[in-house]
């Protein structure tokens, strides 16, 4: 039995033990044998007591090992911590009986030789192990081994085949033999091996580690567990000062400010738990007697032993400053690059001062400042060809446009803060006159204790012309404004510059367009009795160099006498201003002739008269003149419109039309399909020569009538049948309201093109009720006068309007009169009642009544005076059987009160 005190056998891990309990017993690293071939054929143990107090191969607990921790079994008790040098060489022992052959085998020595012990335990290790060419000298060391001498050397060998015919791997191992002597008293030995190769490796690796440690030139850190530095390289101390071993023990937070310091502590924590690598992490500090601000990149990984065990965390940084420096200036000029191409993009895109302003900023915030204003000169807004104030820079400016980045944050650089829309101006020796009036960039003072730390005023110029002042500031914590700052917003004020020089330029074009626009079209939403009106007017821009280039499409809609209306659609060929005005001339024309009272088809024989005389320096009878021989003026000096003309009459729902050149109306009844009106086309206006027709349509209750141009249903990609069919379509619901009608129309058809203007005119019909019409004949006696006063009471008190009767009787009996004295035939009385009280008499005269003014001495010739005092409108017109004499008077409680009749009467002496 050899000397190993107790051999024991479990757990397959060798490194598995226990500690020995404190008490002062010493504790002894025991390695169990795996097999054991029996040392003698008695079973009787030897009398005499050996050295060792147990010589059974299986002794019972000691007390002087903890059994309570560990397990039986276990290959290996062992009182220093985990993680000893045993986990990284290879150490194995067995044991050479008398005989020369294994008597134990160890679970080290079955694991480095790779031998079960089942099958190690009887083999003669020469012979298992030693190469042919070195057994002899094998068997010499093996007997004088046995002979009681220690022998220690390094022995190759090679391993037995592994028993299925492959061949065994040579190795090389380090051999401590110890004579030991069995329980009978003979002699036998214990072998200690250690693997050469493994020690070799391992000197290896410790060289290449200190070089690469040392040598590196990358700071080198090995923080402990604990997180505090266990080791660190000299190219780390070199940059924190002191030796590598001054560092040991320190922690994190004595290297780095204590925000970053916690988030890279709270990193090796994470490290060190779940061992994922970190790798380019940044890191921000400063080096001992240094106010400079360093980046390192720093990667962490975490180190294990040989077990497996985590020890500690290897740092590896480098220092990243100036690659830092040179990325910021290299993503400095691409954002800067970007940011041009930006304001290219999105600059300009809007012909508005205010929207070009606010693009601007658009671009610069938060991308090159954190506030930024624009100042315009206030006449320049105004219209001024030549924006004031360019010799001293003080001038009025309007602040159109500011933008922050910061919530809340007024624009204070430059002293007290400007509303948006506000007029200001700045001091003669301030550096924002300066920049005004040098045309060029100035650093604009920082106040104590505000938001801003650098601002940037930059004049915008454009055709060497000053425009206005754009500043540009940032807050305090931001990079304060270099030169490549300077250069760059220098640009992005000049190209702001230019588009809003040409957006003024348009502001000025387009005004006076629209000023012209205005005033050739009907004021405000128009209003006419029995008829329910929408409109639309869109201008075209098919030249696109000039968008502001007005057409002379125009609509109207005139109240006549009699609660009747004129509606009016008319364009005039051609774009631009001769167009306009043009159109503008006509229309006045015919709101002119529509006071006359005239027919429809009288109306367009007197527009044609006047539209032949636009063009004919001699006006009218200069061009009715030249119609009658060949025309050798110019042919833009023509003028030719189309027209189409109605009066509606909303007692009788009769309407009459008359149409020059113009499309047909389109007329929509309750529960029919649309169809466009039979309306025969004349002439254009200003061709001259043919007469024009009238045609007269009784229009239903609520039916729909629609009056257009031909840029509705007619473009390029729209050949005008199409566009017709396409807008009779749309008309499918009349009863929808009027303005959802007219949006439908203009979203179905291709309304958008801007070729030419569009015009569009829809009425609905609504009559008025049989209950506010009251109509009598009256015969041609003295008595009329009488009875239609009483008429005109009863009626006027069955409408409960009791206010107007006195007043109503007067003038109805004044009319009456008239019509008496010098009318012809029957007496025609009609009252009509919806926003106003209309009175009509008629009679079968052709001579109209004539106002005049009577002396103090003459006993008549007041009753024209009286009517036209109290009634709110007078007057008369011709009828196809007479005339008709009218009076208007407001409905109590309107705007336009009733006069007083006392008053009035007085007035007259």
């Amino acid at each position: 039995m050899s000397e190993i005190p107790a051999k024991a056998t479990g757990s397959e891990d060798p490194s598995d033990g226990a500690r020995a309990k404190a008490g002062g017993e010493r504790a002894y690293d025991i390695q169990g044998s795996r097999g054991t071939r029996p040392p003698s054929a008695d079973p009787n143990p030897n009398p005499n007591p050996h050295p060792h107090p147990n010589p059974h191969p299986n002794p019972g607990p000691d007390p002087g090992f903890p059994f309570d921790e560990a397990r039986p079994g276990d290959p290996l008790w062992q009182s220093s911590p985990p993680g000893s040098i045993y986990d990284y060489i290879k150490v194995a022992s067995f044991s050479i009986g008398p005989d020369g052959l294994v008597d134990q085998w160890s679970l080290r020595a079955e694991q480095l030789f790779g031998i079960p012990a089942e099958r190690a335990v009887g083999m003669d290790p020469i012979e298992a192990f030693i190469d042919p060419d070195l057994r002899e000298q094998g068997q010499r060391k093996m007997a004088e081994i046995l002979d009681g001498r220690e022998w220690t050397g390094v022995v190759p060998f090679r391993m037995p085949d592994d028993g299925e015919g492959g061949p065994g791997r040579d190795g090389l191992a380090e051999v401590y033999v110890m004579p030991t002597r069995t329980a009978d008293g003979e002699k036998a030995a214990v072998c200690i091996v250690v693997d050469v190769r493994t020690l070799r490796r391992m000197e290896t690796d410790l060289a290449a580690s200190q070089a690469i440690f040392g040598q590196s030139p990358f700071g080198f850190v090995l923080i402990d567990p604990e997180l505090k530095v266990r080791r660190v390289n000299q190219r780390f101390a070199s940059l924190f000062g002191g030796t590598p071993d001054d560092h040991r023990g320190r922690g994190v937070h004595d290297y780095l400010p204590r925000p970053e310091a916690d988030r890279v502590v709270a990193t090796l924590r994470r490290v060190l738990e779940n061992g994922d690598a970190i790798t380019d992490m940044h890191v921000t500090g400063f080096l001992p007697g240094s106010d400079e601000r360093r980046h390192w990149s720093i990667n962490l990984y975490r180190v294990r032993s040989g077990s497996g065990r985590p020890i500690g965390i290897a740092w590896l940084g480098t220092d990243i400053t100036a690659r830092r420096a040179a990325a910021r200036e290299a993503a400095a000029a691409r954002r800067n690059l970007a940011l041009l191409n930006e304001a290219g993009a999105r600059i300009g895109n809007s012909l508005d001062l205010e929207t070009t302003a606010r693009e601007l900023l658009d671009v610069v915030v938060p991308g090159f400042c954190d506030l930024a204003t624009v100042d315009l000169y206030q006449g320049l807004l105004a219209g001024d060809e030549t924006p004031p104030g360019l010799a001293d820079g003080s001038a009025e400016l309007r602040r159109v446009a500011f933008a922050s980045a910061v919530s809340g944050a007024p624009f204070t650089g430059t002293g007290a803060p400007v509303a948006v829309g506000a007029v200001h101006h700045y001091p003669f020796n301030s550096p924002c006159a300066d920049a005004l009036r040098t045309a060029r960039p100035q650093i604009v003072p920082a106040e104590d204790g505000g938001l801003v730390q650098s601002t940037l005023a930059v004049p915008m110029v454009a055709h060497d012309t000053v425009v206005g002042l754009v500043q540009f500031a940032r807050t305090k914590g931001s990079e304060p404004f270099g030169d490549r700052d300077r250069d760059l917003a220098v640009e992005l004020a000049a190209r702001a510059a230019v588009c809003i020089d040409n957006a003024r330029l348009y502001r000025r074009e387009h005004e006076r367009a629209l000023i012209l626009q205005r005033s050739l079209l009907p004021p405000g939403d128009p209003v006419a009795s029995g008829l329910d009106i929408a409109c639309r007017y869109l201008p075209g821009n098919s030249s696109s160099d000039r968008p502001s280039e007005v057409g002379g499409d125009w609509f109207d809609v005139i109240e006549l006498p009699g609660h009747r209306t004129a509606l009016v659609v008319g364009d005039v060929m051609g774009r631009g201003l001769r167009a306009a005005v043009a159109m503008g001339e006509l229309r006045s024309a015919v709101r002119t002739l529509a006071l006359l009272d005239l027919e429809p088809a009288e109306v367009l024989a007197a527009l044609d008269e006047i539209a032949r005389g636009l063009g004919a320096p001699g006006g009218v009878q200069q061009a009715t003149r030249a119609a009658r021989r060949p025309r050798e003026k110019d042919l833009s000096e023509v003028y030719l419109a189309t027209c189409v003309y109605a009066v509606y009459d909303s007692v009788t729902r009769r309407c009459t039309f008359a149409n020059a050149g113009h499309l047909p109306p389109v007329l929509v009844e309750p529960g029919e399909s649309a169809l466009m009106l039979d309306v025969p086309p004349g002439m254009p206006l200003g061709v001259g020569g043919e007469p024009f027709e009238e045609v007269e349509v009784e229009l239903p209750e609520g039916a729909l009538l629609a009056l257009y141009t031909d840029g509705l249903v007619e473009s390029r990609d729209h050949p005008l049948d199409e566009g017709l069919q396409a807008f009779v379509g749309a008309l499918t619901d009349p009863t929808r309201p009027l303005e959802d009608v007219c949006d439908h129309v203009l979203n179905t058809l291709d309304s958008h093109h801007g070729e030419d203007d569009i015009a569009l005119l829809m009425a609905r019909v609504q009559g008025l009720p049989a209950e506010s019409v009251g109509d009598w004949t009256l015969p041609r006696e003295p008595r009329s006068v009488g009875r239609a006063r009483e008429y005109a009471r009863g009626q006027l008190l069955s409408w409960d309007l009791e206010p107007l009767v006195d007043t109503a009787e007067l003038l109805v009996s004044e009319l009456v009169t008239n019509a008496l004295r010098y009318g012809e035939g029957e007496i025609r009385l009609r009252l009509l009642l919806d926003r106003t009280l209309v009175c009509e008499v008629w009679d079968s005269g052709l001579v109209q009544p004539r106002r005049r003014r009577a002396r103090d001495t003459d006993e008549g010739g007041r009753g024209l005076q009286l009517v036209g005092l109290l009634s709110a409108a007078w007057g008369s017109r011709r009828t196809p059987r007479g005339k008709t004499v009218w009076f208007e008077l407001p409905l109590p409680g309107g705007e336009n009160g009733l006069a007083d009749p006392a008053e009035a009467l007085l007035s007259l002496f």
